[in-house]
């Protein structure tokens, strides 16, 4: 390139994106593993003026013979130095500084060629002219981002210390002044303008570092200390309730559950150890299935000890290969060729699974709009059939029957017109069940029968209230999704009753079995822990227009709804679906006890996984995909154990 002339002025600029250790390690937080290499190279030489630029101690002689600088940068400076030598805006939400060597390297800062002869005659005049030039840069640069500190600290929520911003803005004066006042004569070295826009930006580079990315580690001492005690404070319950449930219970052989409660939080210490890599977060959905296909693998194995494989243990483990296909499926960030993010009426499955020997017939196109409608249909009649059976209160019964029915006729028709009135009829009958189950609940209405029965027709009603709401946010994927859940949990529930539970009345694997579904079913319907991985539209089922409050609680059920609210709004069955010959005659306050473990147990099982998922965040906050990966986890964790306190909160005042 040194003979070529006409590329006299071209610049070569090579920079990677982050370097890595010797052993091969490259996401972490070390130096090696952060810091990068630039090249910056052009045929040109630079004038000795220029060349004082850079400190003496960073140049010497290279192989070649010729001179090579070797200095740092902060990467945070990258942006706006390319735009400077590219002489294009300097992007808005930039706050670095245009850096002085990277810019003398560009001809155009110092080249005399369109300036008059007297300054060719001066030595210095390289040196003078990228001064001035690169004083106009800085300018530029410290009013772009002075204008973003405006704008931050306008909308920000948080916002700088008014100190600080005090500070920074009286430097930026300063600076602005002496620019000012140098531009009635020459701009020379000792007017300091330079200097002083440089120590804006580095002093405001500093502030949003300290603020931004450097971490209070006092306040995450203090906040996962808060975490471990919660948890020994949550074991120490449990085991008072287990005591006082065994009392009254009269129970001798405590083994078989001891052994159960063990191998329940080995599986919630595998499943939270993993999240300490990020290979594995990434990877949830499939931990978890993988999890929960063990303990269905390990019931099969305990029915073979008797010599006969129970049904539903079989049913269980083809269920957990069915919704790992659908993880596969949800987890899959193509959005456009995932039939789960469409809500329109029509097809949400892909046929390309389908052989090539079915294409072109006909019922391949009806396949997909039928076979939600048949779920639907067989979703409604399930529904209708348990109500009859299980609610005795007839004004109740009839209540609850009619307004599901009605649920279910408005998603049909939502779905086969696109009718915007039905979704808000669905959410009205849904919002209108819940508010008359507490009323009638503390009414005492609902206080009629044995203990068992009136909790049976309690969480019956209560997931009635939830069911149409959140099948009609999931979109075509809902009735099959709820159909796995109610199979699921069926089996579950009869694993406990007819496996190894048969001597204790609250099964700790059960619980664990039922946490690990709602996990693999958050995946299942196209979810993922990442603030892209929200399903935005289904905030707008119903609505054409923005509402800040309305939307925002749409996609809060669409997210946390198969995950969360039905999950512990059912934990009940549990506890009142076991065989009715042993369920008869149970005391009141046995039943209670064996509930409050369950909950005691389900919101255990969530605590600690978020504590290791604090603790991730903790260990890896210098990582490159802290903001990224880690961070949105830990803000779905933490939302996630919150809403699971307040359901458990919720259901012990609706319950109990």
């Amino acid at each position: 390139m040194n003979s070529q002339k006409h590329l006299e002025n071209t610049m070569l600029i090579v920079m990677g994106d982050h370097a890595q250790t010797l052993n091969g390690d490259h996401g972490g937080g070390t130096s090696e593993e952060v810091e990068t290499c630039l090249f910056a190279w052009m045929p040109r030489s630079l004038p000795s003026s220029i060349s004082s630029i850079f400190h003496p101690s960073t140049c010497g002689l290279g192989l070649n013979g010729k001179n090579i600088c070797t200095s740092t940068m902060q990467q945070l400076d990258f942006a706006v130095s390319i735009s400077a030598l590219l002489g294009i805006p300097f992007p808005f939400g930039s706050i670095g500084r245009v850096n002085p060597e990277l810019y003398a390297l560009s001809p155009g800062s110092w080249d005399r060629q369109w300036l008059p002869a007297s300054f060719y005659e001066d030595p210095s005049s390289d040196l003078k002219m990228w001064k001035n030039n690169y004083a106009h840069v800085l300018c530029i640069n410290s009013w772009q981002v002075k204008r973003y500190i405006d704008s931050y600290s306008a909308t920000s929520v948080m916002g700088f210390p008014s100190d600080d911003l005090h500070y920074i803005t009286k430097l930026y004066n300063e600076a602005q002044s002496r620019w000012s006042d140098s531009k009635n004569r020459s701009c020379k070295p000792e007017n300091g303008t330079i200097d002083e826009f440089s120590d804006f930006l580095l002093s405001f580079a500093t502030l949003a570092r300290s603020a931004w990315t450097e971490f209070d580690m006092k306040l995450m001492g203090v906040g996962l200390g808060i975490f471990i005690i919660s948890i020994i404070f949550h074991l120490f319950v449990f085991e008072r309730v287990q005591s006082l449930s065994n009392v009254y219970d009269n129970k001798t052989q405590k083994s078989s559950n001891h052994l159960q409660i063990y191998v329940a939080f080995l599986l919630v210490a595998v499943r939270a150890v993993s999240f300490l890599s990020n290979s594995y977060i990434l990877a949830e959905g499939r931990v978890a299935n993988f999890l929960l296909a063990t303990t269905a693998i390990g019931s099969i194995r305990s029915s073979l000890v008797y010599g006969k494989i129970k049904k539903h243990d079989l049913v269980f483990l083809i269920l957990i290969i069915l919704i790992r296909f659908g993880i596969e499926k949800g987890m899959s960030k193509q959005a456009a060729t995932n039939p789960f993010l469409n809500y329109d009426s029509g097809s949400d499955f892909d046929l390309k699974w389908l052989p090539s020997l079915f294409e072109g017939h006909d019922f391949v196109t009806l396949l997909p709009e039928i076979s939600p409608m048949i779920i639907l249909f067989l979703l409604s009649f399930l529904s209708c059939k348990y109500i009859t059976s299980t609610v005795h209160s007839r004004c109740i019964k009839w209540v609850v029957t009619v307004g599901t029915m009605l649920s279910y006729l408005f998603i049909a028709t939502f779905w086969l017109s696109e009718r915007s009135f039905a979704p808000k009829m669905v959410y009205v009958i849904g919002l209108s069940l819940f508010v008359l189950n507490f009323v009638l609940r503390y009414l005492g209405i609902l206080e009629k029968g044995e203990t068992v029965q009136r909790l049976r027709s309690l969480a019956l009603v209560m997931v009635s209230a939830w069911s149409p709401t959140i099948l009609i946010l999931l979109g075509k994927q809902g009735p099959f999704v709820v159909l796995v859940c109610i199979i699921a949990g069926w089996s579950i529930i009869s694993s406990k009753n007819k496996g190894l539970l048969d001597d204790c009345k609250m099964g700790p694997i059960s619980v664990m079995q039922w946490s690990l579904l709602a996990i693999c079913l958050f995946y299942q319907t196209g979810h993922w822990c990442t603030f892209d991985g929200l399903r935005y539209g289904a905030a707008f089922i119903g609505f054409d227009e923005f509402k800040v409050v309305r939307q925002a609680i749409l996609l809060f059920v669409d997210t946390f709804g198969i995950s969360h609210i039905l999950p512990i709004f059912s934990l009940p069955f549990l506890v009142t679906i076991p065989n009715s010959s042993s369920s008869k005659g149970r005391d009141k306050t046995v039943i209670f006890l064996n509930l409050t473990q369950v909950y005691l147990l389900y919101g255990l099982i969530t605590a600690i996984t978020t504590t290791f998922t604090v603790l991730c965040v903790a260990i890896q906050r210098r990582h490159l995909m802290v903001w990224g990966l880690f961070a949105p986890k830990y803000v779905f964790d933490a939302i996630g154990l919150l809403l699971t306190d307040v359901l458990i909160c919720v259901s012990a005042l609706y319950y109990c």
